[in-house]
């Protein structure tokens, strides 16, 4: 049975996640012009890395994001924001690229650039944290995992308040998590309130809501608890149809899980046409 992704992933696509710092003077943002130059050249080059990463060119994006480092480094000190953003960039495509060591290297030293240069309790290194996670997330590492989840999710908490979006990402990577390790009980608290905070802060009929629908229903599946999951997996594909429409791979994957739970349920009609939606979806998506 697959559990669905979309909206809140457990590993982060590149993103600028840093908050921009600038010198205030008497209640006026000043920026001089040699500043100014220093950080338009820094941020061209991290836009070109972010444009080759998508683009899955990670041999040339490593060197423009090794330049997008020294070019922070000389810049703005080794110890700013704009550092951390070019090291978790070089983390990000090590990663992507399974040079592993190497992503985590990265991953680690953005964290403590980040740290000290804005503090440990700010939602930079939050996020910071949370990327880690991902990693070790991915890697089967999940105590580490864990506990960079935990550590993440108290400062988004602290920091950005108890029903931010962020906050409801790391609970959805930890409920995903304990659901892999069969800590049912753990698990569930954590999809419901996701499902609380991304309702009220998307809306009822957003992806993100219906990733956590679906992710719930899987584990009630799981438990045997039938009647309480059916409903969720209707709405989960009223929403992605409504979204991205019968055709769409996220379409599939709700389907996928809906044919599961409806054999599992002994009602094979259901599931087999379930099923040639699914493979009717895939062929179009070849």
């Amino acid at each position: 049975m697959v559990v669905y992704n979309v909206g809140m992933k457990r590993k982060n696509p590149m993103r600028i996640f840093f908050r921009s710092v600038f010198l205030f003077l008497a209640g006026s943002l000043v920026l001089s012009s040699a500043a100014y130059a220093r950080e338009t050249s820094w941020n061209e080059l991290n836009d070109q890395v972010a444009l080759l990463y998508q683009q899955g060119k990670y041999q040339e994006a490593i060197k423009v994001a090794e330049e997008s480092l020294r070019v922070a480094e000389d810049s703005f000190g080794v110890d700013h924001p704009n550092v951390a953003q070019a090291l978790n960039n070089l983390a990000r495509i090590y990663d992507a690229q399974g040079r592993f060591t190497e992503a985590e290297t990265f991953y680690r030293k953005t964290i403590g650039v980040i740290e000290k240069a804005l503090g440990p309790e700010h939602p930079d290194v939050a996020t910071s944290l949370y990327n880690l996670a991902g990693f070790y997330d991915s890697q089967g590492k999940l105590a580490q995992a864990e506990s960079l989840y935990l550590r993440a999710l108290d400062i988004f908490e602290q920091s950005l308040g108890p029903e931010h979006p962020e906050v409801a990402a790391v609970l959805n990577n930890l409920a995903l998590l304990y659901n892999s390790q069969g800590r049912f009980d753990k698990a569930e608290p954590l999809y419901q309130r996701t499902l609380a905070i991304m309702e009220k802060a998307s809306g009822p009929d957003d992806p993100s809501v219906a990733q956590t629908l679906n992710n719930l229903a899987v584990l009630y599946t799981t438990q045997g608890k039938y009647f309480e999951a059916e409903p969720l997996y209707q709405r989960a594909l009223a929403i992605i149809e409504k979204t991205f429409g019968d055709d769409h791979p996220n379409t599939a994957i709700v389907l996928k899980n809906m044919a599961d739970f409806y054999r599992k349920i002994a009602r094979e009609k259901d599931a087999v046409s379930f099923e040639a939606r699914v493979k009717e979806i895939y062929s179009k998506n070849k």
